[in-house]
């Protein structure tokens, strides 16, 4: 499967577009919708670029991530609306921490099961200052995810 239009939208709506470099929530440079690295190294402070850049680098990492967890998911029957919430989730938190999650593991043994609400919500937590916080715009991220997933 591809990350839809729609997929894609989401995305953006919980990034939001920046063209200048800015540290996110925990201190990690980013850029544009939400990236952490463009034109082949990380995002560095003073980093600036084109709506079109931004827009290219967003599509680009989510066919990338698609076709990363698309094999982890050929085993169950999913909408699309489910693989777009994977792909928002892998896109967030990184297609490793998808690949071994409670997540994907509760999905594979039944896309169905409305466990997985809870254990989208198992990822609403970052490191600030050394602790690991709830995020309020992670906790509704996940929630959202989970929405998207059984909608």
């Amino acid at each position: 499967m591809n990350v839809s239009l729609n997929g894609i939208a989401f995305t953006q709506g919980f990034e939001g577009c920046v063209l200048t470099a800015y540290q996110d929530s925990v201190g990690i440079w980013t850029i544009g919708w939400g990236a952490t690295s463009i034109f082949g190294r990380p995002v560095k402070k003073g980093d600036m670029i084109t709506q079109q850049q931004a827009d290219d680098f967003l599509t680009a990492t989510l066919a990338e991530v698609a076709v990363t967890i698309s094999p982890w998911l050929s085993n169950v029957s999913l909408n699309q609306n489910q693989f777009d919430s994977q792909c928002d989730f892998a896109y967030n938190a990184g297609p490793g921490a998808l690949k071994g999650s409670t997540l994907l593991k509760t999905l594979l043994a039944d896309p169905a099961d409305p466990y997985i609400t809870a254990c989208f919500m198992m990822w609403d937590k970052g490191h600030v200052n050394g602790q690991l916080v709830v995020i309020p715009g992670l906790e509704s991220r996940r929630q959202k995810e989970a929405n998207l997933y059984f909608s």
